[in-house]
């Protein structure tokens, strides 16, 4: 038998949360080894197109649950290579939810304020920027003209995007090919690397077990590049600390599986999931009207018909986002460019009751797609989601070669969570419908359930053992020296786009994560000027 394998940190993941934790830590001293599920690209390896062994379907994980979706990031760079780039910071209400259980949900040691210099940091790494009216799409100028018409506000979002090398492709969810988008192939993880991290793509982390020296081993399966429901071979690695940052769909399914050898898991592990109270609307605009209502015009001489050019979210109103309103009635909504496929099949008829996602009338609307426009709502919802038991292998089981699994989530809305969706639909629609401006219909449930592409709170942090996973140092409860990173720790809906909120508490638990190295032998310190500019250029497969 050859040698096990170790090291001081094992991380789980690259997307956020598993960039930022490896880059303090390599930096610090430690031997980091981090592994991904997903392949390893670069900008040119981008495709701009959704045929199956493309990048589109490599780089995304969609798995339907029972009642809920669950859209994630699935590649070296994890979700940051895939997000829309909007990075707002969470409301200040947010840290005050009390949601289903009645009290507090967030650790006291959270809240804005304390949060607010890590947010500082990794806005100060990506960098975020705030985009102006020039950056504008027709998309958004159209969402920012309505919501004025009907005296509303909106604004440009934050974004983690170099406008300058933008060129408003909107492909931005299928990863950037032209380099624009700020993931972390472009600052932590290059970064990470320069000092001397590990990272192995297309590992994928089945469980964890204990050593008798109190250690940590890590098992997985090599993933076939082309069809993930290959397992080419398989592993172990020991080691001191170990970082679960595989998305809120992935770790509480790695982590239920591991019972059986590390022992009973807390009671929060797979369960308390949000999908961050998350809808959409398609709006169907009426070209007519919007030139006569709002005298728009492109400068070809279109009103609008301009649903495929731009980028991701651009404008948002935030109008609801006020900590004034009772919970469940706080939300916000931004336009949103959700490519063809699953958004051109849940996309509803507008007016037509009964489920309209097919037919006749769906092929119709489907010839002026052209003059869509869709409105992405975060709203609160009572972190219903549960998690069943785990798969045989992975997070799922494995539908087709790549992208497409059934997964162990369930998810019933409570009337919470229902009355929260209703409420921002009919913003939304009270919006674009006024004077004639559009029709407005929800994308349709029947199909796959509710959906989210910014899954959270499976394995959240808190200080009830009763209700979290973790606790506020982000280590799970009664397995020291295992953290966990991404969006599963995240407590609560937060009513915008988690990027920045996921990347500031990874920020935050590096200090305690050090400390507990520490203390389980590893030399490493803390302290390590934040990467820059000289670390910034793209990570590459070739640099492992």
């Amino acid at each position: 038998m050859s040698a096990v394998e170790s090291t001081d940190v094992l991380i789980v993941g690259s997307g956020f949360g598993g960039s930022i934790t490896a880059y303090h830590l390599a930096a610090g001293g430690a031997k980091v080894v981090v592994l991904e599920r997903g392949p390893w690209l670069e900008g040119k390896d981008f495709d701009h197109d959704y045929l199956l062994g493309k990048s589109y379907t490599r780089v995304f994980d969609f798995v339907a649950g029972d009642g809920m979706s669950v859209l994630g990031g699935n590649c070296v760079g994890g979700g940051s290579v895939v997000y829309f780039a909007a990075l707002p910071r969470a409301p200040r209400y947010v840290f005050e939810r009390q949601g289903s259980i009645g009290r507090r949900v967030w650790p006291a040691a959270i809240t804005r304020d304390t949060l607010e210099p890590w947010y500082d940091r990794v806005s100060e790494v990506l960098p975020v920027s705030q985009q102006s009216w020039d950056d504008i799409s027709y998309a958004g100028g159209l969402w920012a003209a309505a919501c004025n018409h009907s005296g509303h506000t909106a604004n440009p979002v934050p974004v983690g995007i170099d406008t300058a090398k933008c060129t408003n492709c909107n492909w931005m969810m299928a990863g950037c090919r032209f380099d624009a988008k700020r993931s972390m192939l472009f600052n932590y993880l290059p970064a990470a690397l320069s000092h001397g991290t590990e990272i192995r793509p297309l590992h994928e982390v089945q469980k964890i077990s204990r050593n008798e020296d109190g250690g940590y081993r890590v098992h997985y399966n090599n993933i076939d590049e082309v069809d993930y429901r290959v397992a080419t071979g398989s592993g172990v690695i020991d080691a001191k600390i170990v970082i679960l940052a595989a998305g809120a769909g992935a770790t509480p399914v790695i982590l239920q599986r591991s019972e059986e050898e590390l022992g009973a898991m807390p009671h929060g592990v797979g369960r308390y999931f949000s999908g961050n109270g998350e809808r959409l609307n398609t709006a169907i605009i009426n070209e007519e009207r919007v030139g006569e209502v709002l005298g728009l015009r492109r400068p070809n001489g279109a009103v609008y018909e301009a649903n495929q050019i731009g980028k991701g979210p651009v404008v948002a109103c935030w109008d609801n986002v006020d900590g004034s309103k009772p919970e469940y009635s706080r939300f916000s909504m931004e336009q949103l460019y959700f490519p063809p496929g699953l958004g051109t099949i849940l996309a509803q008829v507008p007016g037509k009751s009964g489920a309209t996602w097919f037919g006749k009338e769906k092929k119709e609307m489907l010839k002026r797609w052209k003059s869509w426009l869709t409105i992405f709502l975060m709203t609160e919802d009572d972190n219903e989601g549960v998690f069943g038991p785990p798969p045989p292998t992975g997070n799922a089981y494995r539908i087709s070669q790549q992208m497409l699994g059934k997964g162990p989530l369930r998810y019933d809305p409570t009337p919470n969570t229902l009355r929260g969706w209703a409420e921002a639909d009919a913003a939304a629609k009270e919006i674009l419908e006024k004077d004639g401006l559009a029709t407005v219909a929800p994308w349709t449930n029947d199909l796959v359930g509710a959906y989210t592409v910014h899954p959270l709170s499976s394995c959240r942090i808190g200080d009830d053992p009763a209700t979290s996973a973790l606790d506020d140092r982000h280590e799970l409860r009664g397995h020291p020296g295992i953290f966990v990173t991404d969006g599963s720790s995240v407590p609560t809906a937060l009513t915008v786009n988690p990027a920045l909120t996921i990347a500031a508490l990874a920020e935050r638990a590096v200090p305690g994560i050090i400390e507990a190295a520490r203390s389980r032998g590893v030399d490493v310190t803390y302290g390590a000027p934040l990467p820059n500019g000289a670390a910034s250029r793209p990570v590459t497969g070739s640099a492992a």
